[in-house]
């Protein structure tokens, strides 16, 4: 593996990860959770924020106005994201108001414990891993401090090893399905909420406590379709400076649909993939649709 690959990253309990968020590690272990956070846990490309817009609306009451006050990175901030002065999650966290929303690509492992002491509700997103390493590939591609991929098919092969940031998809998908045994952990399917987005924004509103309406969902279901947010400022993450991510490479918002993969898995990488998949997952009862 290419040196500056480890010069960016590195193992960390176990989980590959980018160097600059584990060096204050500290700060993100003494967080102090209050009982009205809200955990927004995915594994990176699996909606993360397309399902942070919906839970804001839901708590801004469909007030659309109100979501486009500021960038979605600042509105609920990512826990461990940190880059020396420019972000620092934790800090945005301490100083905003409850109730908060956090978002968080952590497997459960390394989440803050006073989170589950404080007992707060969580959300945990996932997405099918074929489509994941489509759009983990992209994503690579823009961030400017991150080693390009060499080719698509060297990217899965680190993706299937775990040796990409937040390490194993495996590992996490199986380690949050264990947690969300618990009542306080909801386990969401991104192919669910492309199938039929109105019973799933029900579903959160329900576990959020929230009285649902008609116009309520309707409003949703309009301020958070795909290309609404892909042409909205505070959520396509143009606001995000070009030095960081690079959008004339791929735009952060690329297609948003299931079953990308086919564009991209040759036929003898899918069996070698599917295999892999078959062996990782045998032992673990969620079940993933690679297509619709």
């Amino acid at each position: 593996m290419e040196p500056e690959y480890y010069e960016v990253f590195g193992e960390f309990r176990g989980v590959l990860m980018d160097k600059r968020f584990t060096k204050y590690w500290e700060d993100v272990e003494a967080f102090l959770a209050r009982p009205d956070d809200l955990v927004i846990a995915t594994y990176p490309k699996s909606g993360t924020t397309w399902i942070c817009e919906i839970v804001y609306m839901i708590y801004k009451e469909g007030d659309v106005e109100k979501c486009k006050e500021d960038a979605i990175f600042n509105r609920i901030p990512f826990l461990e994201c940190r880059n020396e002065d420019l972000i620092n999650g934790i800090k945005q966290l301490e100083e905003k108001e409850s109730p908060r929303i956090v978002k968080t690509h952590l497997p459960p492992k390394l989440l803050p414990v006073s989170f589950w002491e404080k007992n707060c509700k969580m959300i945990y997103l996932c997405r099918n891993a074929k489509d994941v390493v489509v759009s983990y590939y992209y994503f690579q591609l823009m961030i400017t401090s991150y080693p390009n991929p060499k080719s698509f098919s060297e990217f899965v092969e680190k993706f299937m090893q775990g040796q990409v940031p937040y390490g194993s998809w495996y590992d996490h998908v199986k380690a949050w399905w264990e947690k969300s045994k618990n009542s306080h952990v909801l386990f969401m399917f991104y192919e669910d909420m492309k199938e039929d987005i109105r019973r799933e924004v029900l579903k959160l509103i329900e576990f959020l406590g929230r009285k649902p309406s008609a116009e309520l969902v309707d409003k949703i279901i309009q301020h958070t379709s795909f290309q609404e947010m892909k042409n909205n400022p505070s959520t396509n993450y143009t606001m995000m400076p070009e030095e960081m991510l690079n959008q004339k490479v791929t735009p952060f918002m690329r297609k948003g649909i299931i079953g990308d993969w086919k564009n991209h898995f040759p036929e003898a990488l899918r069996k070698r993939f599917d295999e892999h998949y078959e062996h990782q997952m045998k032992d673990c009862t969620v079940k993933f649709r690679t297509e619709l």
